[in-house]
């Protein structure tokens, strides 16, 4: 059994809206529109995330992943057993079941808080269970709610736990191959505005 760890060091959240105290909020430009436009186009369907992923994820595009929300509550992304995905020696490779659990998590999240959000990993540990000889399915298995933390108004980290496990051919319990747990760090993308805005007044 062994773990991998990726830290993307970014300092914490400083606690509510930095931005509060500022003028009302501005129209959003052109850009801006687009870009929300977008943003809530590649959450619609398998087939505008993969249109959206070809420009701008071009990995996750390759691998194939795939999302899947089965109800209100439960989530699962699915990558495909291909040769993009495979080692040497016919298993599911370790860097494609790491990486992919940063994209699937991510695909959650931007579900939950929307367009209007930044969203990048700060911090994912990785343990590796047993060899994957199939696809791999995604659950996200504990998560904190998001919807107050959205409510707050301000930036924010929050932790994601995942389990992945292979998908068997016949019905039965999947085989989990591995642990992941990942935090991400949340920026109301108006923050980024202000703080551009801020610095060409100075």
């Amino acid at each position: 059994m062994s773990t991998a760890k990726v830290d993307h060091a970014l300092p914490d959240p400083g606690g509510g809206n930095r931005f509060g105290s500022l003028a009302p909020q501005r129209r959003l430009g052109f850009a801006a529109r687009i870009e929300r436009y977008i943003s809530q186009l590649s959450t619609r369907n398998n087939f505008w995330h993969k249109v959206c992923s070809l420009i701008w994820l071009p990995y996750a595009f390759r691998s194939g992943i795939s999302m899947k929300r089965l109800d209100s509550t439960r989530f699962t992304a699915v990558l495909p057993f291909k040769r993009i995905n495979r080692n040497w020696y016919n298993a599911m490779a370790g860097a494609a079941l790491l990486g992919n659990s940063e994209v699937a998590a991510g695909m959650y999240l931007f579900s939950e808080c929307g367009s209007d959000y930044t969203v990048v990993c700060k911090e994912m540990r990785y343990q590796f269970l047993r060899p994957c000889l199939g696809p791999a399915v995604y659950h996200i298995v504990n998560n904190e709610e998001v919807a107050p933390k959205i409510a707050d108004g301000g930036e924010f980290n929050i932790d994601l736990e995942l389990e992945i496990r292979q998908q068997v051919a016949k019905k039965g319990r999947e085989r989990r191959v591995g642990r992941c747990s990942i935090t991400f760090h949340c920026t109301p993308k108006t923050h980024a505005r202000n703080r551009a805005r801020q610095r060409a007044e100075q």
